[in-house]
């Protein structure tokens, strides 16, 4: 799903992104709900990037990666965390700092794996093509959630993504 927005693009670097399981929900540009593995997930892009919302009979997770004001920048490499009730959760990003022309390749391949996915959610910020926040749910083997995230800076040419699985 594509959603089409009139806010700024908030965003500046991605040294400005943090990550977190316990900040509350902020409001959305743009949700999409999907149901999937016994779970409903809602994907949110934010003014300031993302959250993922799962509630299911055995728990709850809020995934925060987003610019908040008063908290250093900076996103882990990788995170395992248990959390009882829910699953096994694993975080991992990568930051790639791209060319232009790399970048525009790049998020045209994240639209065309996203925007008509039922598991996609991809909103475009005005006042560049490629300031873009796109977030994608599949399943994993067994009941497993799996969800990629991708955050275009134009700006300063880089691109941000995230990939989290949840094993229950």
């Amino acid at each position: 799903m594509r959603a089409s927005i009139s806010a700024p693009f908030i965003d500046t670097k991605a040294d400005d992104l943090i990550w977190s399981l316990e900040h509350p929900l902020i409001d959305p540009l743009a949700t999409r709900v999907v149901e999937v593995a016994g779970s409903r997930v809602e994907l949110r892009v934010l003014g300031a990037s993302h959250q993922v919302l799962l509630g299911s009979d055995e728990g709850t997770l809020v995934e925060t990666v987003a610019c908040l004001p008063g908290f250093p920048g900076r996103l882990p490499d990788n995170v395992e965390h248990p959390l009882p009730g829910v699953g096994d959760y694993r975080f991992a990003s990568v930051v790639e700092s791209l060319s232009r022309a790399e970048l525009a390749h790049r998020v045209e391949e994240v639209h065309a794996g996203t925007a008509d996915s039922p598991g996609g959610l991809l909103v475009a910020f005005p006042g560049d093509p490629l300031a873009i926040t796109a977030l994608h749910l599949t399943t994993g083997s067994g009941a497993s959630l799996r969800w990629r995230t991708w955050h275009a800076y134009p700006q300063s040419g880089e691109l941000v993504t995230t990939t989290t699985t949840l094993t229950p």
